[in-house]
């Protein structure tokens, strides 16, 4: 094409614009050999995140370079024209734009159609596109031309909707999106991808504040499409967000369309269209509904401007011209646009496919693009995309076609090929670089109609457009999409690109993959870009292919690896052996991942470690190893390993048990542990942690720190095993304790204390583990009695602890312990002996260690011994003094233990030994005058044997004796105490426990008073010291006496004491017995028969006997008693061996047995009771009574104390709770149950939680809910179980609110009437209310059989029922054609309208609300269908044609009557005249001759008018009238009185002749697409009897195409003014007539019917007294089909063909339209048998009237493709018919299909041209009805302009423009109208029109403005 004269100047690193000239091709070099030379048509495929194909290799340099020797080259060609036209066929095969508006300005044309690529995609283009993926943090959006962008989540939404979405922006996306949805978008940036250079990546927005820049509410139309946010979710419906704040909007929940609730959420993005907009309050209305949203075409606005064009909008378009590749289109009249070759219409456009496209073609058309800045615009005319949806994907990427269809050859391009698939074959375009690896000329080797075989590239979502390959290589290989890509599997691949991150690897079919740096080798690189070399081929292994993100591993060890693949974790078996690498290592083991994301963990234990050494000593991250696995678990995703693959064989007997005792000899010492020799049988070595030393924390470490290689352990305990090595613990606390451990949750038991040790600290609690694996857990406020304490300053991993089990629950295997001091204290003194006995150790090591020191030095300082030393110094703490004998030993006495003595330095001083400490060599002395004393005594030697032995004994302190004790020096962790009780004796205390060893120690002086209590007396086990516990620590209830305690051990379970009553309390008995023990007896052990009051008779301070019957949990707390007593006569008198029965009470309950409890508490909905010590039961306020005013005062009834009894309805043995009920059942047996319910279950089913509840029970109730309308009530029976009251059993009698009364929250009594299960296991009750049905109590509910009913009565089955019988209901919905009302639950009646009142009823609606009581008389009774017809007409009003005769009698000829118009039809007028229940006729030809023409419009239902008596026929029923200004003239009173509205008037019908009706069974007959042809009133009732006829499977009406073939009628009948058409139809409509008359008689006979068929016989019968009634045929079809007999309702469709006489057409045509619905349901194949029986037809029946009734059996099934088959071939064979042109018609536009236009162009050649003006002006009507109004409007104004004195033409027009209310097109067309020049009589006609349409739709001043024109016009006229 020619270029542009003047070529602006432009950046060549700016990025290509549209409409750019296209560029001259420059020659390829040999760096630039995959320049594609044919870009104009090329498709780009992004889908996969590793594109095919990698970037330009060009650096920028060279880019511009080209930019600049493609600018010159065209410069040249605009100076050198004969050039230019030379090089034009090169040109033209590499121009990628055409350009629109550069040629534009200079007059030309483009070539070349706009289209989107990755070079010219600019920020601030708006495009339409489909989401292809939804991610939690992003959108993958489907962009035109095969491109993809992204959306971000918070691009997303508009920023007034962030703070609703913030929250939830990582999981918002998938639940606001879906794949397949169409979005407008608008580009926000381009970037460089990352992961790949060369490629960018689109970045786009949704939010609409950039979308509709610009948008204001006036430019907001009616029928607008517009995109918006769900804002907020109001109770009506939903507020929107347009990205304006200028103006909001509005959507109703209820949908209008079709009644249903529209559901949505906040943030949801939707389109609606625009039906109101509300400019004072700044809201648009808008509808939501899918048919609405597609066929919305955007209205031509003054002055719009490019930024109010959104993508996705439908627009009127029209041809301008075809292009190269598209077409160019003008819409809205100042905008064009272009639609490039793959959104065509066609999706298969062959090389004539610009044909189709011929000039000022008008077309549907979408916004596909819009870029502002240069104005460009594409469309697209894809038929799918048109009807706002996405095109379907039937193909995968990387499918093979073998049979592609080749539809098109592109010279130099490529080739458009059609895909078979499963439904509808897919266009695909392969490009001509994909066709083969060389080819030259593409329409030599590739004819149009050929088959080739392809390859599916890659798939555009939003064209539906597949790519695709032709080259062998692509069908190599194993490995082409990622779908192709298994985990595991060893490939081929190319390196591409190498980065800091690793390398992207491209396999042989173009897929690529990421080889993460870690595993580009086995081990760590440090530069990759050397190791791996771009363009090197390598083999690598699969790692994993997630969300098409494909890594790989060249790790040699993975990649040669020939053990088994492990991809999941289903695959996981034990003793798999296979390879992975370790992802983490940690303290505890590593951490192993596998392939596709599979990972496992490898314990310490089976790493094969040495002892004691360090993990990440042995192995490193990105280490590939060899792993066994030793455990899974696929549904918790675990995977245990080792990576020992051959584990050393230990046998049983040699396995050493957990919580064993052995010796050990150290072999090493580590940083973390001891390394030890062990003599265990199957294990050699064994590791002791360092905190596992001793209990002690100083010490363990100082011990540590002795240790030497050769030391051996005489005891130590085993606390687990790793492999062949064991964990070890020298804990002095857990060997002792070592038969006590568990080493299994089940030998745990509550209440028990345990040694353990804290293996873990959280936040919220301690881990305390004690042999394995076995740990407890203490939460944060049961480790410390201190709540705001810090744990991890209170604790530390590995200290020894005391606790408390609290809970043990045996499924989780989760134990809850106490560590709180105040109940783990120590009871003995082991502590503090566990210290002294280490020191001793830790000295020994250190003796052993030192040469010269003399390891017994301690002997000479024993405890309490003297012993000489010399002063060496004095400091400010106290004297240091020196022995001779050990020099390396030092003496220190503090200031207290001087006792104000002067001591120089250098004095020789004796001293008393109050500590030693082995450790520190140093001893603490005392010169206090206490010990004096006691040295000079024990030195006399004057005393004999006997005062020695008195004087010990007196001397001695008693173990558990409490002592006073003062404290003398006060050490880091202990006190050194002395007792002067006992001459001064020195013990020793802990100032701290295990639980308090890092808690802040209480602060002690010298001389400080303590009270203690001797534990220990001085031996080899306690290092020769007195050893006492602070009572500080342990306030302990143990006694110092051995008397006490030996006392306390004489009771036991089943011992009986005296006891003394202390204290009476509501449920307990305290007393207290013995020596200070206490006790308690319930309220249920003092009798064995329950009475009111058991403790009436006992007082405080008596003295009973009782029996011990348990021992209850001790605690510290004084308040608590430790024994439960019980008074039961039983007991006492058999109190032998009864120990293990009162231990071990069994919940001896069975259902349904009566049982008696004490009130223990008393809430608002719930009884407590106690029923035994351990036993507690509840009662539920609504099972306490069924009486309102005892449930009212529910909380007054029940006091804490009282008795009550009840029936047990359920036992929980875990919870030892009963659930009862006030009033008795029988239990669910095993035969009558609706399941077997075992007495030993602990979860009982929902059958036997309302197993209580029977049908016919009277329970109590709460009102839950007052459902609106008629829904009744929602009624509370139990905790969780609700019924269902419904509206009729509200009340006895029949009252007009039966709800007033009732309110929520109320009590109420009420029956239970029925009880169903449903599918999903819920118990659903039906109650009812009625006084008269609550009165008695657990009663067989069943309805009355009497046949004798009042209208108070409540009928429950449809047999009670009997015509004529008076019967009350309730309104339950009401619609413009009758309405229904419940008899019962479940029973309904339907009245139609013409039933509802004796008289005349505007607004059925208004007069019958739901809920309102009616009184009425049974009509009509069918059992069978459970249908049951009513009328509320007054006997009178309905009475027999007798009655009718009687009011015909009033009337005579010459009569002027007064009446109203009851409906208005194409031959007259319907009137009721007034005072009778008669309806006349006025013939259209005995009206006024100003008003014959369009009469319609001049008269209305309901007017009032007056007529003439021309003709009474009383033989049929009929009165004629006239109203024609002659009749009424004549008459003396011409002006008859005005009068009411007298309510008598009868309302019309139920049937809607232009809409059709669908039904179901039950339902009225569908009455479709009848022309009404007739002129009686009767009619009515032929339609009510035969819509009785229901035949729904057949859905088939009586007339369904027996008469009239038009489906328009008003509007044809207004057209037919040709008075010479008029009389040749007279004869058949007399025809039509008189068979009219006979249906009517016949169906008046068959509603006088009463006895309906029941069986075969009755309707054999019925069909030999009337074979030729199709009614009764169809009926027997119905019949049978409801008994499933499809072969013998074939069989009876064949006979009635048989059997009805050949003349009656219209009765075998009934039965073929049945016989065509029953193939269509039943058929097989449905269409195959449909269309046998439709050829027989077409034997004996006029073929268009079969050809239509097949068309719509086709029409209501549904199956579109065969009735557009159908409609097609009728077109062919009828093509003369009007009618079936019109049908056609009507199909395209309810389809919502194209091609409307061109049918009419044909439809003009073809018939003739007195039926041209009925087809043109019926398919304006139908346009402006179903269609495109825009249309209508063209279609009206060329028969207008041929007609232009047609005033019926410019009537329809008129009333089809008043329909839409555009108010500036009415008046217009009026002006128009009435500017004519026509004869006076029309252009009356036409002001009239006008003056009427501004009388009821304008104002005062346009009607006075008509009324000017017309006296205008009058006074032109005549003058």
């Amino acid at each position: 094409m020619a270029p542009s004269s003047k070529k602006p100047q432009k950046n060549p690193r700016d990025p290509p614009k549209f409409n750019k000239s296209s560029k001259k091709p420059f020659k390829p070099t040999k760096d630039h050999n995959n320049t594609n030379a044919a870009a104009a048509l090329q498709l780009d495929d992004d889908v996969p995140d590793f594109p095919r194909g990698g970037g330009s290799s060009l650096n920028r340099k060279e880019r511009d370079e080209i930019r600049a020797e493609v600018d010159a080259e065209f410069e040249a060609e605009e100076r050198d024209l004969n050039k230019k036209k030379k090089r034009a066929p090169k040109e033209s095969q590499e121009d990628e734009l055409g350009s629109l508006f550069g040629d534009g300005i200079s007059g030309k044309l483009p070539r070349y159609a706009n289209k989107i690529t990755i070079k010219n995609i600019t920020p601030g283009i708006k495009v339409w596109g489909v989401v292809a993926e939804v991610n939690e943090k992003d959108l993958v959006i489907s962009l035109p031309g095969g491109l993809r962008g992204l959306v971000r989540a918070s691009d997303a939404f508009d920023p007034i909707l962030d703070d609703e979405t913030e929250a939830l922006v990582d999981s918002v996306l998938p639940s606001m999106f879906r794949i397949g949805q169409l979005v407008s978008c608008i580009v926000l940036q381009l970037d460089e991808d990352k992961k790949e250079k060369g490629k960018q990546k689109i970045w786009l927005s949704l939010r609409l504040s950039l979308l509709h820049k610009g948008f204001t509410l006036d430019s907001v139309q009616e029928g607008m499409v517009l995109t918006a946010y769900i804002k907020s979710v109001e109770d009506h419906g939903y507020i929107l967000h347009f990205g304006s704040s200028s103006f909001t909007g509005f959507l109703q929940k209820i949908s209008q369309a079709d009644g249903k609730e529209v559901q949505m959420s906040s943030g949801q993005l939707l389109q609606a269209a625009v039906k109101r907009v509300d400019k004072i309050r700044k809201v648009v209305h808008m509808s939501s509904d899918s048919e609405i949203v597609s066929k919305s075409v955007t209205k031509d606005l003054k002055g719009i401007s490019i930024d109010l064009l959104v993508p996705g909008m439908m627009v009127n378009a029209r041809v301008l011209s075809t292009l190269e590749n598209g077409v160019m289109l003008s819409f809205l009249t100042y905008f064009t646009g272009t639609v490039d070759i793959f959104h065509l219409q066609n999706s298969y456009p062959t090389t004539n496919w610009k044909e189709d496209y011929n000039q000022n073609k008008k077309l549907n058309a979408r916004i596909l693009f819009v870029d502002p800045s240069s104005r460009a615009v594409g469309l697209t005319l894809n038929p799918h995309l048109v009807r706002n949806k996405a095109p379907p994907a039937h193909v995968k990427i990387g499918d093979i076609c073998d049979d592609a269809k080749v539809v098109r050859v592109d010279r130099g391009l490529g080739l458009l090929l059609e895909i078979p698939s499963t439904q509808i074959s897919t266009p695909a375009y392969v490009s001509i670089s994909d066709v083969a690896e060389e080819v030259r000329k593409l329409e030599k080797k590739f004819k149009e109609g050929t088959h080739v075989r392809v390859r599916i590239l890659g798939f555009r979502y939003l064209e539906g457009l597949a790519t695709g390959i032709l080259k062998a290589s692509a069908f190599e290989g194993s490995v082409f999409t990622h779908s192709d890509v298994k985990p595991g599997m060893v490939v081929r691949g190319k390196i591409i690109a190498v980065d800091s991150f690793g390398a992207i690897v491209q396999f042989p079919g173009g897929v690529k993959a990421l080889c993460p740096l870690t595993h580009m080798s086995e081990f760590e690189i440090a530069k990759p870009k050397k190791k791996f070399k771009i363009g090197a081929e390598l083999i690598f292994r699969v790692l994993g292919c997630k969300s098409k993100r494909i890594t790989v591993t060249h790790k040699k060890t993975l990649v040669k690896s020939k053990l088994g693949i492990l991809s999941s974790y289903a695959d996981a078996a034990d003793g798999l052996i296979t390879h992975g690498w370790i992802r983490k290592i940690e303290e505890r083991g590593c951490f192993v991942h596998f392939y596709n994301g599979v990972q496992g963990f490898a314990p310490r234990s089976e790493l094969g470690l040495e002892p004691g050494s360090d993990p990440n000593a042995m192995y490193h991250v990105g280490q590939v190893v060899k792993c066994r696995i030793i455990g899974a678990n696929a549904t918790s995703r675990r995977i245990k390993l080792s990576l020992i693959i051959r584990p050393p064989r230990v046998s049983e007997d040699d396995m050493v048990k957990l919580g064993s005792l052995v010796s050990g000899v150290v072999d090493r010492v580590t940083p973390n542990a001891v390394v030890v020799y062990v003599n265990a049988k199957g294990y050699s070595m064994g590791t002791i942690f360092t905190d596992h030393l001793a209990d002690h924390h100083g010490l363990a470490a100082l011990m540590k720190s002795v240790l030497k290689p050769g030391y051996e352990f005489d005891q130590l305990l085993v606390l687990d095993t790793e492999g062949n090595n064991l964990i070890l613990s020298a804990k002095p606390s857990l060997i002792n304790s070592a038969p006590k451990l568990p080493s299994e949750v089940s030998q745990v038991h509550p209440n028990t204390v345990l040694h353990g040790y804290i293996c873990n600290l959280i936040d919220t609690g301690c881990f305390v583990r004690f042999l394995g694996r076995v740990t407890g857990f203490s939460p944060r406020h049961k480790a410390m009695d201190d709540h705001k304490g810090d744990l991890s300053e209170a604790f530390y991993i590995g200290q020894s602890v005391r606790s408390t089990i609290l809970d043990v629950n045996t499924e989780t295997g989760r134990i809850t312990l106490s560590l709180k001091q105040s109940s783990c204290s120590s009871t003995d003194a082991s502590f503090i002996q566990e210290y002294f006995m280490t020191e001793e150790k830790v000295a020994k090591l250190q003796s052993s260690d030192s040469k010269e020191f003399k390891p017994n030095w301690s002997e000479g300082f024993s405890i309490g011994s003297v012993v000489e030393g010399k002063v060496q110094e004095a400091k400010d703490i106290g004297v240091v003094v020196s022995f001779e004998r050990y020099s390396d030993v030092f003496g220190f006495i503090t200031h207290y233990q001087l006792a104000g003595t002067t001591i120089e330095t250098g004095s020789i001083v004796r001293t008393v030994v109050l500590d030693v400490a082995k450790a520190e060599h140093l001893v603490d002395l005392s010169l206090k005058p206490e010990f004096s004393t006691k040295l000079k005594q024990e030195s006399s030697k004057s005393q004999t044997n006997i005062k020695k032995r008195r004087r010990e004994v007196s001397d001695d302190p008693v173990v558990h004796e409490t002592v006073n004790a003062v404290v003398e020096i006060v050490k880091d962790n202990y006190l050194v105490l002395s007792i002067p009780k006992y001459n001064y004796a020195v013990g020793y205390a802990s100032v701290s426990d295990y639980n308090t060893q890092k808690f802040p120690q209480k602060q002690f002086l010298n001389g400080q008073s303590v009270n203690a209590t001797v534990m220990a007396l001085p031996g080899p086990a306690t290092a020769g010291r007195l050893l006492l516990l602070l009572n500080s620590l342990s306030e302990s209830a143990d006694t110092s006496g051995s008397k006490r305690a030996k006392k306390k051990s004489s009771y036991k379970v089943g011992s009986v004491v005296q006891a003394e009553i202390t204290e009476i309390k509501p449920l307990e008995l305290r007393l207290k017995f013995g020596i200070g023990f206490h006790g308690r007896v319930h309220i249920t052990e003092v009798n064995d028969d329950a009475l009111e009051d058991p403790f009436n008779f006992f007082r405080i301070g008596q003295t009973v006997t009782a029996l011990i019957v348990a021992k209850t949990n001790f605690d510290n707390n004084k308040k608590s008693f430790q024994w439960d007593l019980s008074l039961k006569p039983s007991l006492l008198a058999g109190s032998c061996e009864i120990e293990g029965k009162v231990l071990n009470e069994d919940l001896a309950f069975s259902i349904g047995n009566r049982v008696t409890g004490y009130v223990s508490k008393v809430d608002a909905e719930w009884v407590w009771l106690t029923i035994s010590r351990n036993v507690r039961a509840q009662l539920f306020i609504l099972d306490s009574s069924c009486e309102p005013s005892e449930l009212q005062d529910f909380q007054k009834r029940f006091n804490v104390g009282n008795a009550v009894s009840a029936h047990v309805m359920s036992v929980s043995k875990d919870k030892k709770l009963l659930r009862l009920v006030s009033y008795p059942f029988d239990p669910v047996s095993k035969k009558a149950g609706d399941q077997e319910v075992s007495k030993t279950d602990a979860k009982v089913s929902m059958l036997s939680a309302t197993a209580h509840i029977r049908e016919g029970c009277v329970v109590g109730g709460r009102i839950i809910k007052i459902l609106p309308g008629i829904g009744g009530l929602t009624v509370q029976i139990g905790p969780h179980m609700y019924g269902r009251v419904h509206y009729s059993e509200l009340s006895d009698s029949w009252v007009s609110n039966p709800l007033s009364g009732y309110e929520e929250g109320q009590f109420v009594k009420c029956k239970v009437l029925e009880r169903s299960l449903s599918g999903q296991g819920t118990v659903h009750f039906d109650l009812s209310l009625r006084s008269s049905l609550v009165g008695t109590l657990c009663q067989d509910f069943s309805g009355s059989d009497s046949d004798k009913h009042t209208p108070t009565e409540h009928l429950e089955k449809i047999d009670d029922l009997k015509p004529n019988m008076v019967i009350q209901g309730y309104v339950k919905n009401v619609s413009s054609k009758g309405c229904f009302i419940l008899l019962s639950r479940k029973l309904d009646a339907k009245i139609l309208v013409s039933n509802l009142s004796d008289g005349y009823i505007d607004d059925p609606e208004k007069e019958f609300p739901v809920g309102k009581l009616v009184t009425g008389r049974v009509s009509s009774v069918e059992p069978l269908s459970k249908r049951v017809e009513v009328t509320l007409k007054s006997l009178s009003a309905s009475s027999s044609s007798q009655s009718a005769r009687n009011t015909l009698d009033s009337l005579h000829v010459g009569d002027i009557i007064s009446g109203r118009i009851k409906r208005l039809e194409s031959y007259g007028i319907f009137i009721t005249i007034d005072n009778t229940n008669v309806v006349g006729l006025c013939h259209v030809s005995e009206l006024s001759e100003d008003k014959k023409d369009n009469f319609e419009t001049k008269y209305s239902t309901g007017e009032r008018v007056t007529a003439k008596v021309l003709k009474v026929d009383k033989e049929r029923h009929r009165v004629s009238l006239g109203m024609k200004d002659l009749y009424i003239m004549d008459n003396s009173d011409p002006t008859p009185p005005k009068q009411e509205l007298d309510e008598s008037i009868r309302h019309a019908d139920l049937v809607d002749d232009t809409k059709p009706v669908m039904c179901s069974v039950g339902s009225f007959l569908e009455d479709q697409n009848v022309d009404i042809d007739h002129e009686i009133a009767e009619f009515q009732s032929l339609v009510q009897a035969e819509s009785r006829a229901s035949v729904p499977p057949l859905e088939v009406t009586l007339d369904d195409v027996g008469q009239g073939d038009d489906f328009v009628s008003k509007d044809e009948e207004l057209l037919e003014v040709d008075t010479v058409d008029d009389k040749k139809k007279k004869l058949p409509k007399k025809k039509a007539r008189d068979e009219r008359e006979r249906e009517i008689r016949a169906a008046e006979e068959r509603l006088l019917e009463k006895d309906i068929p029941r069986n075969d016989e009755e309707f054999e019968k019925l069909v030999r007294s009337s074979p030729n009634n199709s009614y009764v045929w169809i009926k027997y079809m119905e019949f049978v089909l409801s008994m499933a007999d499809v072969e013998k309702a074939r069989s009876i469709a064949k006979r009635a063909l048989e059997t009805i006489n050949f003349r009656e057409e219209n009765e075998k045509l009934n039965v073929w339209v049945a016989y065509f619905n029953l193939e269509s349901k039943y058929g097989s194949p449905p269409e195959v048998a449909v269309m046998k029986v439709f050829q027989k037809a077409l034997q004996y029946h006029d073929p268009k009237k079969v050809h239509l009734a097949l068309l719509g059996v086709f029409e209501r099934s549904e199956l579109h493709k065969l009735a557009d088959e159908l409609a097609d071939n009728m077109i062919k064979r009828f093509k003369k018919s009007c009618k079936v042109w019109l049908r056609r018609v009507q199909r395209l536009l309810l389809q919502q299909q194209d091609g409307v236009q061109d049918l009419v162009s044909r439809a003009e050649k073809i018939l003739p041209k007195h039926k041209q003006i009925k087809f043109l002006s019926q398919t304006a009507i139908l346009e402006f009805k179903c269609g495109n109004p825009e249309r209508g409007r063209s279609l009206f104004e060329n028969i207008l302009r041929q007609n232009p004195k047609r005033t019926d033409l410019w009537s329809v027009y008129l009333d089809q423009e008043i329909r839409l209310g555009d108010t500036d097109l009415i008046h217009a067309l009026f002006e128009r109208a009435t500017s004519l020049s026509l004869p006076a009589k029309k252009m009356k006609f036409l002001f009239k029109k006008y003056l009427d349409y501004e009388e009821r739709h304008g104002n005062e001043e346009r009607a006075n403005y008509v009324k000017q024109k017309a006296m205008s016009y009058v006074e032109n006229t005549v003058a």
